[in-house]
């Protein structure tokens, strides 16, 4: 897909057409991992498993048009990004975007290279494991870390 050369530092988030929306996406995958909150101090935990229409080899979703049907929880950011921004890694272009920052150097766009976010070592596809893999009672045993120490 061929875009106006660096779009993204030109045109606001909302500006852009649905293919340059779609191509900030840099394959990270880690939007795409399950989060647990803690119910009595409001704290998001980031765990290891993947949603179960995550591909791991790929860092792509399995069934990206109809994932908000299966998947409820998905996060829609064209329509829900600024209440979804918390739940985005630092990294992420939507977030930096928003935030008035530069992508980062490894971003495929900007090193045009497809498999620099893998090369670069941000992809959850290096750690994940699918949802599909663990029984539901076991994910605290998954989590990670936790999304703000501010939650």
């Amino acid at each position: 897909m061929k875009h106006n050369s660096n779009f993204w530092e030109t045109k606001s988030l909302n500006e852009m057409s649905d293919d340059e929306w779609e191509s900030l996406c840099d394959g990270c995958a880690r939007c795409c991992l399950v989060k647990l909150a803690d119910e009595d101090s409001n704290k998001i935990y980031l765990t290891n498993v993947a949603c179960k229409l995550l591909d791991l080899e790929t860092c792509r979703c399995s069934d990206y048009a109809h994932r908000l049907k299966a998947v409820p929880m998905c996060m829609n950011l064209k329509t829900d990004l600024s209440e979804m921004l918390d739940y985005l890694p630092e990294s992420c272009a939507y977030r930096l975007l928003h935030e008035g920052k530069s992508l980062e150097s490894w971003h495929p766009l900007v090193s045009t290279n497809p498999d620099s976010v893998h090369e670069a070592g941000i992809s959850a596809g290096e750690f994940a494991v699918s949802e599909q893999a663990i029984h539901p009672e076991q994910l605290e045993q998954h989590i990670i870390g936790s999304l703000s120490d501010d939650n």
